[in-house]
């Protein structure tokens, strides 16, 4: 048994008294919103005013064995139907999110559909939830009107009926979705995990194109795109009606690079997505050419490749465009940079054997790069940020598989199982999960799979999705 002690916000007034029900209060964080695809950038949203909550520590008993935990519908009892409409969609966001990073044994929903409702907060049925096998039970409550929303959520260990954590959110009820995954991430961190339920993804499309080319695969219009880690909300965030390929997310959420084509020529931009603000950091021109922008892990640096000395090389400038300097020099051509989680080292592929390769060099361009992979063909490395590890795509017969090399030793596994082609890798935050593009469903599409291979989901639906980079 292993006791982890949680710091949780605290409202002034709220803690109840009684010890088997902790209420626990906190400040619901802002969501801002990309400008309009299309239009014209707005103001930036205005930043929320600090709150300063007290706080306590709570310890709370957690099994080194996943426990097995309930998630039912919320309770919406008195509250307004718009309100009560929320009830089932967040139980079904949180439990999705929870079942995402496997830390607890999510009961099937429809296998306690004959448990009584609870009616409050403080009315759990707790025989008939340790009856069923359930060790924990998360209730949810909500309250509010067509602009706010008030979420309460206990976390109950059913075979002692206490509340083991618990906290309270108020905010908008436009992004009802928001509150399960906070939930769901909170409640990951009380295991010593850090949850990708609040985390995007972006990637590259030509979903927009229909209207302007024939040709499915062969059309030159992509943009840029977000969505939520689970596929949802996708949106525009580019505006190029050129060619906008290969984004990577800032260490901070707030921008994202790529490569356009919007001025005839291939270079980077950054491009801030919640404050309509662009950036040109490589400053290229119609002979200097800049592809495939990965931002540092402190943000402050953007690696890339660029044709600048007449082949491709790997360089780094600051992220104003200051400092640029030279990462590799070889006759080969050096491309698909990604960092270290230390920022000390960039892994890139380069062809200077012969076949793609994938090689490792100290950021500093300082010593000679290691080669780790000896495939036919293997390309777009992506530093795991956890583990000494780097996954990329290797050739497997016609087609491309996600491979993942353990540094140190050199071993190879197999993440995907062969079907269709699986290519351009890029690793959760949490480094337990990979994003991918495939044509496994026809056209190319966005996909995840955990780290070991199982639980492999399809996120996009339309056109045709490539290049996936998953915020921090």
């Amino acid at each position: 048994m292993t006791t982890h002690s949680i710091r949780l916000s605290v409202a002034a007034g709220v803690l109840a008294a009684a010890s088997s029900a902790v209420l626990l209060a906190g400040p619901w964080p802002s969501v801002q919103t990309p400008p309009p695809a299309g239009g014209a950038p707005q103001q930036p949203p205005a930043e929320p005013t600090p709150q300063q909550p007290s706080e306590i520590a709570v310890s709370v008993d957690v099994s080194s064995r996943a426990p097995r935990l309930a998630v039912p519908d919320f309770i919406a009892t008195g509250a307004p139907a718009d309100v009560a409409a929320l009830a089932v969609p967040l139980a079904e966001t949180l439990w999705a999110d929870l079942r995402f990073e496997r830390e607890y044994d999510l009961m099937p929903r429809t296998s306690y559909a004959a448990i009584t409702p609870a009616t409050s907060p403080d009315a759990v049925p707790f025989d008939q939830w340790r009856e069923l096998g359930a060790n924990f039970v998360l209730i949810g409550s909500l309250r509010g009107n067509a602009s706010s929303v008030t979420i309460q959520a206990r976390l109950y260990d059913v075979s002692t009926r206490q509340v083991v954590w618990g906290k309270e959110y108020t905010g908008a009820a436009s992004n009802p979705r928001l509150f399960a995954h906070t939930i769901a991430d909170e409640l990951h961190e009380q295991r010593g995990l850090k949850g990708v339920a609040r985390t995007k993804l972006a990637f590259a499309s030509d979903r927009d194109g229909v209207r302007q080319a024939t040709s499915v695969e062969n059309r030159s219009i992509k943009e840029i795109y977000i969505g939520d880690y689970d596929g949802e909300n996708q949106r525009r965030v580019t505006v190029n009606r050129s060619l906008a390929i290969n984004p990577a997310w800032s260490a901070d959420g707030r921008a994202i690079a790529y490569t356009s084509y919007r001025r005839g020529y291939p270079d980077i931009y950054v491009s801030y997505i919640y404050q309509g603000q662009m950036e040109q950091p490589t400053k290229g021109t119609d002979t200097v050419h800049n592809f495939l922008p990965a931002f540092s892990p402190d943000g402050t640096k953007i690696a890339f490749m660029t044709n600048r000395d007449g082949n491709m090389e790997i360089y780094a400038v600051n992220r104003d465009g200051s400092g640029l300097r030279r990462i590799t020099n070889h006759p080969g051509n050096d491309t698909s940079p990604t960092w270290s989680p230390a920022g000390n080292q960039v892994a890139f592929t380069s062809d200077r054997t012969g076949s793609p390769q994938i090689y490792i060099v100290d950021a500093d361009g300082v010593g000679q790069p290691r080669r780790v992979t000896s495939e036919s063909w293997a390309d777009r490395a992506t530093w795991s940020p956890i583990f000494s590890e780097i996954a990329y795509a290797g050739r497997t017969g016609p087609g491309f598989d996600i491979k993942i090399v353990d540094i140190a030793s050199g071993a190879i596994r197999v993440v995907t199982d062969g079907v269709g082609s699986n290519e351009s890798p890029a690793w959760a935050p949490n480094g337990r999960h990979l994003a991918f593009a495939s044509t496994r469903a026809g056209r190319t599409h966005i996909f995840t799979v955990a780290r070991d291979g199982n639980d492999l989901r399809q996120l996009t639906k339309q056109g045709n999705n490539v290049q996936p980079s998953w915020s921090r």
